[in-house]
């Protein structure tokens, strides 16, 4: 079947595979295209010390291990307090970027507004707050999440399991009741580490990975609407 890759025993279908109270969704690259922004804004900055951060190099430092690729500009010897001048500008050209690039994600917000309905919603991301409210100020989406929990909201980021353990204590249920809907290896692991079933859409950055750990693995939010919502 086109648009899914089955693993974990659950079965492709039009309808719900299994019964869900809640739906943690992961922001970047999921309900929102700027995790090829963020990308830009690093190759940019570490550019201008001449440090070139492909694709490649991105997925494997960022989406997989959440290290960084500040280590690249110091092992060239480049000064800290250079590198937090670059860290800075960083950050400005990435809020530029949300500012003015399209990055709401094709038929996101009616499929958002459909799930809304039938399931408690939240979204759980790595994402500072000051992007992430300058992204959603944008997308409207906000009114559809019961919560959001941002970078500050837990002390160790994704692939660690807390973030979503955090959110599944705040929704109040147990974790079978939950599911996670994720892109990236590190969000991956993190909602497998919480006890989590978890769907995968690549993106256009991680797409080609294997996610072998994944629940399912589904082309995009339409397909996982249609999995978890009645047919017509």
């Amino acid at each position: 079947m086109r648009g899914a890759r089955v693993a974990a025993g659950i079965v492709p279908g039009r309808g719900p595979t299994r019964s869900f109270d809640a739906i943690l969704f992961d922001n970047d690259g999921v309900l929102v295209d700027t995790e090829r922004l963020y990308f830009l804004a690093n190759r940019e900055s570490l550019a201008k010390v001449g440090v070139s951060l492909d694709q490649a190099a991105y997925v494997e430092l960022f989406l997989r291990n959440n290290l960084g690729a500040w280590q690249l500009a110091e092992a060239r010897g480049v000064a800290p307090e250079t590198i937090a001048r670059l860290r800075a500008e960083r950050d400005r050209r990435y809020l530029e970027l949300l500012e003015h690039e399209d990055i709401l994600l094709p038929e996101v917000e009616p499929i958002v507004r459909a799930l809304g309905r039938a399931y408690r919603l939240a979204i759980v991301t790595s994402s500072q707050p000051e992007p992430f409210a300058r992204t959603h100020a944008r997308t409207g989406l906000l009114p559809h999440f019961e919560f959001a929990l941002t970078r500050v909201d837990y002390a160790r980021s994704k692939p660690h399991p807390e973030p979503y353990l955090r959110a599944v204590e705040r929704l109040g249920l147990s974790p079978d009741r939950c599911l996670v809907v994720e892109d990236s290896e590190r969000g991956l692991a993190a909602a497998k580490r919480a006890g989590l079933t978890c769907w995968v859409i690549p993106g256009a950055l991680t797409r080609g990975l294997a996610f072998t750990e994944a629940d399912l693995v589904l082309d995009d939010l339409s397909a996982v609407a249609a999995r978890l919502l009645p047919g017509p």
